[in-house]
């Protein structure tokens, strides 16, 4: 029973996340880093729209959260996409990053938070990603 629990705080504290990157920093533009840091890697000219589209889709990824459906395709997406972005970010423009290159330390916490989640409290029947 406590793992259920844990599993559900987990997964609310994990969309919340993605719901507060997507919505406060990005959308709303209540932390213009990540304009300047979208800037820097795609171009200036179009930083607005794309780091605007950026949190859609982190509202998306939030959502998709929230709702449980095929956790686990959603588990290894978040996985990569966290991986992804935060190599391109520490290797391209890790002066912007809020803690710098320790950002990748708590990128990995992160994951681990997320894997630990759906794949040690998240029990499944079957192994798929679905």
């Amino acid at each position: 029973m406590q793992k259920k629990i844990l599993n559900k705080i987990l997964t609310i504290s994990i969309g919340l996340v993605w719901l507060a990157n997507g919505l406060l920093c990005k959308v709303l533009n209540l932390v213009p880093r990540h304009e300047q840091i979208v800037g820097r890697i795609l171009g200036d000219a179009f930083a607005k729209p794309l780091t605007i589209s950026i949190g859609i889709s982190e509202i998306i990824m939030a959502i998709w959260v929230f709702t449980g459906y095929k956790s686990r395709l959603n588990t290894v997406l978040q996985i990569s996409i966290i991986t992804i972005m935060n190599s391109i970010e520490f290797v391209v423009v890790p002066d912007l990053l809020l803690w710098g290159k320790l950002n990748s330390v708590f990128a990995l916490l992160l994951i681990a938070v997320i894997f630990y989640n759906e794949f040690y409290l998240n029990k499944k029947t079957t192994n798929a990603l679905c």
